[in-house]
């Protein structure tokens, strides 16, 4: 209920800034989407439980919340059904424009570790699950809280809850060798599917 109420008092501000828009003569362009963006990081904000600054990155928020509630399936990577691994994958390839590894484990060898006290927005959070191997992944969002394709479908979680605080492994930054080359990589994908006739 307490959500619902947050979404309509949200939603009217978004109508009530949009209307006195319209309504102030010489008001720019530019100030419109500013308010806008503003006024999508308080939403943002008030959803997920997470303070955003002015440099936070939108578009990871915004892939996070479209994602909420998606079901969890072992080996799944659609709409359908996403593991943890797919997840993360999905998000740095559309957030970062990133190719990664599929398995967390796998993942974990790309980045340099951090410590939790040191992460930030973006960086990822593994987990050693009921395993003494890495056996899951999220990522890192702010205020200790994690996006993660849990066994109850993707959702945004707390490095503080007693669970996750107790199966925590290590914090992970994407090491800048493996971010240029897949930057790189993707920018090529990019091009030679551009210049493709079979795509024209």
């Amino acid at each position: 209920m307490k959500k619902v109420t947050i979404v309509i008092a949200l939603f009217l501000s978004v109508l009530a800034a949009q209307a006195q828009t319209k309504t102030s003569p010489g008001v720019s362009d530019e100030k419109t989407s500013d308010d806008q963006e503003s006024l999508a990081k308080d939403y943002l904000s008030q959803i997920m439980g997470v303070a955003m600054s002015a440099t936070s990155n939108m578009k990871l928020f915004h892939f996070v919340y479209d994602w909420i509630g998606t079901p969890y399936r072992f080996g799944g990577s659609s709409r359908r059904g996403i593991d943890c691994s797919a997840f993360t994958k999905e998000l740095y390839s559309q957030v970062f424009n990133m190719d990664i590894e599929r398995s967390s484990r796998d993942i974990f060898s790309m980045v340099s570790p951090v410590r939790k006290d040191d992460l930030k927005e973006g960086d990822l959070v593994f987990f050693k699950i009921h395993s003494r191997r890495i056996s899951h992944v999220g990522i890192y969002l702010g205020n200790n809280k994690f996006a993660h394709a849990s066994s109850r479908g993707v959702a945004i979680s707390s490095l503080d809850d007693a669970y996750y605080s107790r199966y925590f492994y290590r914090g992970g930054r994407m090491l800048e060798s493996f971010k240029a080359e897949l930057t790189k990589q993707a920018s090529s994908s990019t091009a030679s599917a551009n210049n493709d006739p079979d795509q024209n």
